[in-house]
């Protein structure tokens, strides 16, 4: 697997009230949602950038303002026509 370093300011976490480790967490949720929410990664594939279990990644893509699906008109239609 290939590592992406970002060099961040040293005080960015504690002007959030965050643990290094909290803002770390926060920064690669963030960095796979918007992959996923652009269409460049699958939502396993951002499950695992983000590095959790990727039922966990769709339930907390809305605390990032994301749908977790993503449904076409067709597939409305079908889930919620008329009947």
């Amino acid at each position: 697997m290939n590592n992406l370093t970002i060099s961040y300011p040293e005080t960015i976490p504690s002007a959030n009230n965050l643990t290094r480790e909290a803002f770390e967490r926060e920064a690669r949720m963030a960095m796979a949602v918007k992959l996923f929410e652009m269409g460049r990664v699958t939502s396993g594939q951002a499950a695992i950038l983000a590095g959790i279990p990727r039922i966990q990644f769709l339930l907390n893509c809305q605390r990032f303002g994301a749908a977790g699906v993503f449904w076409d008109q067709a597939e409305l239609d079908t889930e919620f026509g008329d009947e």
